[in-house]
C-alpha cells in the first residue's frame, strides 16, 4: 500500500520529433510506495515518457519533479544518483563482462557515495542473490537467457539503490513461468520500499500487481485509476483492447 505523498510528478510533458508529437501534455503523479502500471497500444508514447522521466531525453515542454525538486534539466546519470533509475526495453548488458561485474557497475554509479571495490562486490552479490542469479555471478553476461538478462538488468538497477524503479516491458518475450517469477520479483522489490512504474502490454500479468494503471494513446493520457476501472473504461477498450475486455 502506498504511503501518503507524491514521490514523482510530470507536468505538461510533451516530446516532439520534428512534426511528430510522441508525448502530448501528459500529467502523471506517482505515489510513494506504489506499483503504477503504464499501458497503451504500440506507439502510444510509453517508452518516450519513461525516457523523459529518467533524463535519457529532454522534454520539449513540461517538467518532472522528484521528491518535490525539478529534475527536468539533469542528465540521466545525475537523476540516477538522486534515486530514479530505468531498465531498458531491449536489454543492454555489458556482454563481455561477467554477471557480477555488470551489477558492480550499478553499485559504482548509484545513489550512495562511490563504494570501494570490495563493498561494490558485496552489493552486487546481494542483488544477484535477491534476483536469483547468484550462481551465475562468474558467467559472462552474454551466456544468460533472455529471462536471465532481464533479471540482470533489474539487479544492476537495484545496485544503484533507487527510490523509484522504472521497468520498461520487463515481461516481454518471457514464457508464463518466467513471467510469474518476474512478477514475484517485482512484488518483492516493492516490498523493500521501492516505488515502481512498469510499462507492459501483458495486461493479465500486471493487473493483479499494480495498484493503479495509467493509459496513453497517441501520446495523450486518456485514463487513470484502479485496474478494474481503467480496463472497463470505453476509451481504453477502444484504444487498446479492441472490442473485448482483457
Amino acid at each position: 500500500m502506498a504511503e501518503d505523498g507524491i514521490i514523482l510528478a510530470g507536468r505538461g510533458l510533451t516530446k516532439r520529433f520534428g512534426g511528430l508529437v510522441a508525448v502530448r501534455d501528459v500529467n502523471l503523479e506517482v505515489q510513494r510506495g506504489e506499483i503504477l502500471g503504464l499501458i497503451g497500444p504500440n506507439g502510444a508514447g510509453k517508452s518516450t515518457l519513461f525516457r523523459l522521466i529518467a533524463g535519457i531525453m529532454k522534454p520539449s515542454e513540461g517538467s518532472v519533479a522528484f521528491n518535490g525538486r525539478d529534475i527536468s534539466g539533469l542528465r540521466s546519470s545525475a537523476i540516477c544518483r538522486r534515486g530514479v533509475v530505468a531498465t531498458h526495453q531491449i536489454v543492454r548488458p555489458f556482454r563481455a563482462l561477467s554477471v557480477l561485474d555488470n551489477v558492480m557497475v550499478g553499485a559504482f554509479y548509484g545513489r550512495t557515495p562511490r563504494p570501494s571495490r570490495s563493498r561494490a562486490r558485496d552489493i552486487a552479490f546481494e542483488m544477484l542473490e535477491f534476483c536469483g542469479l547468484a550462481e551465475r555471478a562468474g558467467s559472462p553476461a552474454r551466456s544468460l537467457t533472455l529471462s536471465g538478462q532481464k533479471r540482470l538488468e533489474i539487479a544492476r538497477a537495484l545496485a544503484t539503490s533507487p527510490e523509484i524503479l522504472l521497468l520498461d516491458e520487463v515481461l516481454a518475450g518471457l514464457n508464463p513461468t518466467e513471467t510469474d517469477r518476474t512478477l514475484e520479483l517485482v512484488r518483492a522489490i516493492n516490498a523493500r520500499g521501492i516505488t515502481i512504474v512498469i510499462v507492459e502490454h501483458n495486461l493479465r500479468a500486471i493487473r493483479g500487481a499494480c495498484s493503479r494503471l495509467a493509459v496513453l494513446d497517441e501520446g495523450r493520457k486518456i485514463a487513470e485509476g484502479s485496474p478494474d476501472d481503467v480496463l472497463a473504461d470505453p476509451k481504453v477498450v477502444t484504444a487498446y483492447l479492441g472490442t473485448a475486455h482483457a
